[in-house]
């Protein structure tokens, strides 16, 4: 049977790429009953008929999925944020890579305005790009200036399907229409925030650029830790899922237990104490939620 992978999802109708074409499909309905929606980014078999239809036949194993925006098999989120004009926010910074890291996606930061900063803004956006490079994410450093800005982050694209999300008023539009300037022509929805506004019909479609695939939407339009459990939290640190293995308790949940080795690291230094300051207020925050029924 031929293979594709669905690139755009709208009406009931699936757009399911292989090399040479699309083919638009439908998906069979034993689909409903076993409770499986095909996502795009889906990996799939399917069949055309005489007729010319084309037909789903089966949605393989995923290796991660995300609910808003419905999108299935990610490979990084570009997490775009700003040094000044907005000024950088380390809490939303992390509240996102916890998100990341549970959905097991790579991430890459994109820090934009570096050359709008003064001294003191500039030392202390250093020290933060220090400390996450040596925990071992990758950062992008880029000035106001969008095709710098273009120029480092289109070869992060090839052969990936990625997610733009971060800050509000960052740029992010700006840049990926600046990546591919027919974007904004093609969609018409990526310049709205959060998909919210005048396009009333949303639907997620991957966009080539450069030599790989982008989702048209921002990405992570929620950011409550649905699904995320208290004792998840630390794997979401990375530095921390590292350390959680060294606790004298298993479960550990480094707030108050004895010989907790996480703790010892912050004291040490090795994790900093902002971090830590984020991960017990996450930790409060999924503790206080109240349970959906």
């Amino acid at each position: 049977m031929p293979e594709g992978k669905i690139i755009k999802a709208l009406s009931g109708f699936y757009y399911v790429e292989t090399d040479d074409t699309v083919v638009t499909c439908r998906g069979r309905g034993n689909f409903r009953n076993k409770k499986i929606t095909p996502l795009v980014g889906d990996e799939v078999e399917y069949s055309v008929e005489k007729s010319g239809e084309g037909y789903l036949l089966e949605v393989k194993d995923r290796k991660n999925e995300l609910v808003r925006p419905p999108i299935a098999n990610v490979d990084q989120a570009i997490l775009v944020f700003s040094a000044v004009e907005p000024g950088f926010s380390p809490i939303l910074l992390d509240r996102f890579l916890v998100l990341i890291e549970f959905n097991e996606i790579k991430p890459l930061i994109v820090i934009t305005k570096i050359d709008l900063c003064t001294e003191e803004q500039l030392l202390s956006i250093h020290q933060y790009v220090t400390y996450y490079r040596q925990i071992g994410y990758e950062v992008c450093l880029t000035s106001s200036k969008t095709e710098e800005g273009v120029e480092k982050v289109l070869p992060h694209l090839a052969n990936k399907i990625s997610v733009f999300a971060g800050q509000s008023g960052v740029g992010k539009s700006t840049l990926l229409n600046a990546i591919n300037p027919e974007l904004d022509l093609k969609t018409g929805i990526i310049s709205t925030h959060l998909g919210r506004g005048k396009h009333t019909t949303r639907h997620v479609e991957l966009i080539k650029i450069g030599k790989g695939l982008v989702a048209d939407t921002p990405g992570f339009s929620s950011l409550e830790f649905m699904g995320i459990e208290a004792n998840d939290l630390s794997y979401c640190f990375i530095e921390m899922r590292e350390k959680s293995n060294d606790c004298k308790f298993r479960g550990c949940t480094h707030l108050k237990e004895p010989k907790c080795a996480v703790k010892e690291a912050v004291e040490r230094g090795e994790i900093t104490s902002e971090r830590y300051d984020h991960y017990v207020s996450f930790i409060e925050e999924i503790r206080d939620r109240k349970p959906r029924y």
